[in-house]
């Protein structure tokens, strides 16, 4: 959090320093001690908003479907054997834009119920937070396992929850994270069985060749490639990982 603030005071003093060079018409920003409370509520304001956006990579990858999509497809390649075919660039975007399909209806929910709203002056920052973290909340709490909640729930030392809305957000996304964690290994024993079992009928049958010196992967590769292509295997998976969540 230290260099969080640290990166964000660095960032404000270059664009004064930039502006300062550069000022346009009706702009006018400076860094000037702080003449009472105002002025330090909108000095915290930015630094939130700048922290807010230096966490934005964090918050898209660890609140959304995202840690579930690149855990599997990284697993899958493993599988394959294809070593960084498809690259990580590919997979990466392959799961950036499921992400956004899966979210799309959340973050249009969170659009219409808490930005346009605060952008419009009709409800105050607080008011629109909670309404934002209200269809994540219910996202992050269809995916979350009772059990994974239940632990945080007891470190955490707070009293039992009687509803869902009883427990606090802090509670939900590591609950969150790690059954998302789960799901994620599980599906990806999955994917694994079928192109292990190729491996071991390659690997029986050059050994019992004498071909002990040749890799067995290099036979096998053909193989799981042409099996994945025949079975339409990038259609198979997709289609489960979208379907493994809960939406509503």
């Amino acid at each position: 959090m230290r260099k969080i603030i640290l990166i964000s005071i660095i960032i404000c003093l270059f664009a004064h320093h930039v502006l300062a060079k550069e000022a346009s018409p009706g702009l006018n920003i400076n860094l000037n001690v702080p003449k009472g409370p105002d002025d330090i509520s909108n000095s915290l304001k930015i630094l939130i908003l700048l922290t807010i956006l230096s966490l934005a990579p964090a918050i898209l990858i660890m609140l959304t479907s995202f840690t579930r999509i690149i855990i599997v497809f990284s697993i899958l390649r493993q599988a394959l054997g294809t070593q960084q075919m498809p690259s990580n660039q590919v997979l990466i975007g392959l799961s950036l834009f499921i992400t956004f399909f899966l979210m799309t209806p959340i973050f249009q929910k969170i659009n219409e119920t808490a930005l346009k709203p605060y952008i419009n002056h009709q409800i105050s920052i607080e008011t629109a937070y909670y309404k934002a973290m209200g269809p994540l909340r219910k996202f992050m709490l269809r995916q979350t396992r009772e059990n994974d909640l239940a632990l945080f729930v007891r470190l955490s030392k707070m009293p039992r929850p009687s509803s869902p809305k009883d427990i606090p957000t802090s509670v939900i996304i590591p609950a969150f994270i790690i059954s998302e964690l789960k799901t994620a290994f599980q599906m990806g024993f999955f994917v694994y069985i079928p192109f292990l079992v190729i491996d071991m009928v390659v690997s029986s049958v050059l050994l019992s060749m004498g071909m002990l010196m040749l890799p067995p992967i290099m036979i096998s590769l053909p193989f799981k490639l042409m099996l994945f292509v025949l079975v339409d295997g990038w259609n198979l998976i997709v289609g489960s990982i979208i379907k493994s969540f809960v939406m509503g």
